[in-house]
């Protein structure tokens, strides 16, 4: 947890944006930790009200990411958190739909990078890994 809030607190976050469903574990403990804000990008169709949806390829397909409509206020500094950077397709998916809403997108932090996968290339904010495989 230290080290996350360290690499969260690098950035001047006001708020984090948790990757469905780990990055929830991950983040929410650690906005908690730092009084900051705590926003979940989640699948199609789990949030109630009105959100904001993102439908973005992957690897192997397609998929759907939404946030509330209101969630993030616009300007406020965002910092996207998972638990896992494997191919960067969700990661930057996340971000995009932060852009969209007007959010101002500071970096993006993960537990563990798969190095090998190349990931990294599809996220364009600057990205804190704790740990990273690279083979």
């Amino acid at each position: 947890m230290d080290r996350l809030c360290e690499a969260v607190e690098d950035f001047g976050a006001d708020r984090l944006a948790g990757i469905e469903a780990r990055g929830f574990l991950v983040s929410a403990p650690v906005a908690d930790r730092l009084g900051i804000g705590f926003t979940m990008l989640r699948k199609h169709g789990k949030l109630p009200g009105d959100v904001v949806s993102h439908h973005y390829d992957l690897e192997y397909g397609t998929d759907t990411i939404e946030i509330q409509a209101d969630a993030v206020r616009p300007g406020e500094r965002v910092v996207v958190v998972d638990d896992l950077l494997a191919t960067g397709g969700t990661f930057g998916a996340g971000i995009e739909l932060l852009r969209r809403i007007g959010a101002d997108v500071r970096g993006a932090v993960c537990l563990v990078e798969l190095g090998f996968l190349g990931g990294r290339a599809r996220v364009d904010v600057p990205l804190v890994s704790l740990v990273v495989y690279d083979d």
